[in-house]
């Protein structure tokens, strides 16, 4: 049965070229079957070479999606647009954005999709955080703060809009499915330093995606005999909220300069 590593937030332009080495490793020391990243690989200028390098060292397949660093110093549809001419170069590299459902194995389904923190959970405009992404990412700078809330609107619909259309496939088919993300989907799911993020936190606006969460509780209760698990990242804190009986968010903790496996699984 195939072993899956799972790392979030790796964040690898903050280290040096034998920093990776020695990162990827001590991937290959949890003999993965399958290797899946659920986003902050590295910025605009690296995310590709350091895929390629991830693909190559690793010579197993690599299932991902991006997160907001990942389009720093760029702009998000020009990423993205590299990201697709990359995973039809390199035969191991699967954005999951890019697919349906990923059969892991006769029971077990994998699919997911960028996602973003769309501003929807707790007081966006009053919120004293202003994120590097705001003035870092093409998109999202030098525009009145309504226009970037309307612009991370968009960008959370796309996400649920394509969770909405996978997800059922995949509940319909499999025992367990795994739905990777890079922003956590609920706000009991947003942690930090072991808590989750209170209503009146000025970090839960730009660290939650509500299109996702709200997709996910339409479908998976429509499901009761599938387990559903969602990984996904971006706080660097780590911690899981059972939200409903057969559905579990994981968000796995990162720390600058020490990228880690957060969780292998045995799909036996």
């Amino acid at each position: 049965m195939p072993r899956i590593a799972w790392s979030t937030d790796i964040h690898l332009n903050f280290l040096g070229t034998q920093q990776i080495e020695v990162f990827l490793q001590s991937v290959k020391t949890q003999s993965p079957d399958i290797y899946i990243i659920s986003g902050d690989i590295g910025e605009a200028r690296s995310i590709y070479d350091y895929l390629r390098r991830i693909a190559d060292t690793l010579a197993i397949p690599i299932y991902f999606v991006l997160g907001n660093h990942d389009f720093y110093h760029g702009g998000i549809q020009h990423v993205r647009m590299g990201i697709i001419k990359l995973i039809q170069e390199v035969e191991n590299l699967h954005w999951l954005n890019a697919e349906t459902v990923v059969e892991l194995t006769k029971d077990v389904g994998l699919l997911g999709h960028d996602g973003w923190g769309d501003g929807r959970y707790g007081d966006f405009f009053n919120s004293s955080v202003m994120l590097n992404d705001y003035v870092m990412i093409q998109d999202l700078t030098n525009i009145p703060h309504d226009v970037r809330l309307e612009k991370l609107h968009k960008l959370g619909d796309e996400a649920g809009k394509h969770i909405r259309k996978v997800l059922p496939l995949a509940c319909k088919q499999y025992k367990r499915v795994y739905v990777m993300m890079h922003a956590p989907p609920f706000q009991e799911s947003c942690w930090h330093e072991g808590e989750s993020a209170t209503d009146d936190s000025p970090y839960l606006p730009h660290f939650t995606c509500k299109a996702m969460g709200d997709a996910l509780l339409e479908i998976v209760p429509k499901f009761p005999d599938c387990e559903v698990t969602v990984l996904c990242g971006h706080t660097h804190g780590s911690g899981t909220y059972q939200a409903l009986p057969n559905l579990l968010v994981i968000t796995g903790g990162a720390e600058y300069t020490k990228p880690t496996v957060n969780r292998v699984f045995d799909l036996s």
